[in-house]
């Protein structure tokens, strides 16, 4: 069975709600291929989630960028993953690369959180990648698996989860992995998951790569066998994300 092309849009920390009823805007009205070809989902800030949310088309579905790892609580500051239910946001964005270094997020607190946002019914996208400096030292693949081990460990079912791979090198430097490069790490990735999964969970887990994903690359990046979509940074704000939602014909051609 193919694997349906994923396309996700990281806000980040940008936007005001006159930018946010803008961008929808624009996605609104994008003639984007249909929901059996690509599923879209956009992650804006948590504070502008419900405004998303209420002016998106239904065929693009939101994501929020972060959850805490058990229930809520004492937690200052913290939006648990109940809360997201509650609001009826369908996706989180896990382990992000800036969280991870910015926020010290170890390999273990993300398969936690993993586990337990998999728990509340929450649909997620994990992200993995390694820096320059492990890239140049030779230990990509240690690394990538080491971080996809912290959460294979934790979790039974792989059905509500997308696996992000994004060279922290690559996130919004400008410097994209070649495509070559992009396939490498993602057919590795996929033997990882048959060793150490099931053969079953290999063939069905989307994995779609993130690092300065744009209009311009999108579509070679997409040509590549193990490249199931993508997670896009700074373009998701911009009018070329709807080019990147195209790219997923790529793969309906192929």
């Amino acid at each position: 069975m193919a694997r349906k092309f994923f396309v996700g849009g990281n806000w980040k920390c940008n936007g005001t709600t006159e930018e946010v009823k803008k961008i929808v805007n624009v996605l609104n009205q994008a003639e984007i291929p249909s929901e059996d070809v690509v599923e879209v989902v956009v992650s804006p800030p948590y504070v502008f989630l419900p405004v998303a949310k209420s002016l998106l088309r239904s065929d693009i579905k939101v994501a929020a960028q972060n959850c805490w790892v058990r229930k809520g609580g004492a937690f200052t500051g913290e939006i648990s993953a109940e809360m997201l239910v509650n609001l009826d946001i369908p996706w989180v964005v896990l382990g992000h690369s800036e969280r991870r270094a910015l926020l010290n997020e170890s390999n273990e607190f993300v398969g936690d959180k993993v586990e337990y946002a998999l728990s509340q019914g929450l649909k997620v996208i994990a992200c993995i990648g390694e820096t320059l400096e492990q890239r140049e030292s030779g230990s990509t693949m240690a690394v990538v698996a080491a971080q996809t081990k912290a959460i294979a460990d934790k979790i039974k079912s792989w059905d509500n989860v997308v696996l992000a791979y994004e060279p922290v090198w690559a996130i919004g430097t400008g410097k994209v992995a070649s495509p070559a490069q992009a396939q490498e790490v993602h057919a590795e990735l996929r033997k990882w998951l048959a060793e150490n999964v099931s053969a079953e969970v290999a063939q069905t887990t989307r994995i779609i790569y993130g690092g300065s994903v744009n209009g311009g690359n999108c579509k070679e990046l997409a040509g590549q066998a193990d490249v199931d979509g993508f997670l896009v940074g700074g373009a998701s704000l911009k009018p070329e994300f709807i080019d990147i939602i195209k790219s997923a014909t790529v793969k309906k051609s192929a």
